[in-house]
């Protein structure tokens, strides 16, 4: 398996009329790895992070097809899973070559991994899998859900602590460049919440366009990256740069 661990991977692509498109983002080296090694005509299934939001799910569906037309990757066909054709995951795992599994809410997504023992369906997957933002989250065996909701960081019954798929061991935080001054249930994100909540953890926070590529035993680090451990955060890696984990 080849597995990317995404803040968010796409980025605009100014047209010349002077509009702008969206596609896979160039940045950091992204495109060009991910796009490696795909057969054309080879299927994509997107597994959706909220399976009864059926009208948001379409529209997802039908951005991300456009994500791969115009970044130029040949892919044939993009099938969304969500809660109407779950009892199909098999054979469409099956079938494709690459799977995407979309950002949201990472509370909402693990719940319906769990339901649908997507970890056990993808044992053996030898295809890539792409995590984007919750995504990324879930693919962690022990996940950090940082509270994103408003009542989530205050509630004593929200688990922060979850189960994931297993894929990595890394504890991923996306889109710090979005997130790092909000605040939350009247306290700050980062400094008031995760900081305290990264004792005895180890969190690799990104910026959109950042991701870590695993394969054959490595972890490459691609892009601007902190190192949050113990209350402490430090920059590990800059925008253009790479490092293993």
């Amino acid at each position: 398996m080849k597995l990317f661990l995404t803040s968010s991977p796409c980025s605009p692509y100014p047209q010349k009329d002077g509009s702008i498109l969206y596609g896979y983002s160039r940045e950091n080296g992204f495109l060009e790895e991910f796009s490696k090694g795909w057969e054309p005509g080879c299927q994509c299934l997107m597994i959706s992070s909220d399976p009864e939001a059926f009208s948001r799910n379409d529209k997802m569906k039908e951005e991300f097809r456009g994500f791969f037309e115009i970044s130029g990757i040949p892919v044939a066909g993009l099938v969304l899973l969500d809660r109407r054709n779950q009892r199909e995951l098999n054979r469409l795992l099956k079938e494709s070559l690459i799977v995407i599994l979309a950002g949201g809410h990472v509370p909402t997504q693990n719940a319906f991994f769990a339901q649908i023992g997507l970890k056990a369906q993808l044992a053996g997957f030898e295809g890539t899998v792409m995590g984007i933002s919750a995504g990324t989250m879930n693919c962690a065996d022990t996940v950090y859900a940082q509270p994103e909701l408003p009542g989530e960081s205050a509630d004593p019954g929200y688990r922060r602590f979850l189960k994931g798929l297993g894929l990595t061991d890394l504890q991923i935080l996306p889109h710090y460049q979005e997130v790092k001054d909000r605040i939350l249930d009247g306290r700050r994100l980062y400094e008031d919440i995760t900081f305290e909540d990264s004792r005895g953890h180890t969190f690799y926070v990104l910026v959109d366009g950042s991701y870590v590529l695993v394969q054959d035993g490595l972890r490459l680090l691609r892009g601007e990256a902190y190192r949050l451990c113990n209350g402490v955060m430090e920059k590990i890696c800059a925008k253009g740069c790479k490092m293993e984990l």
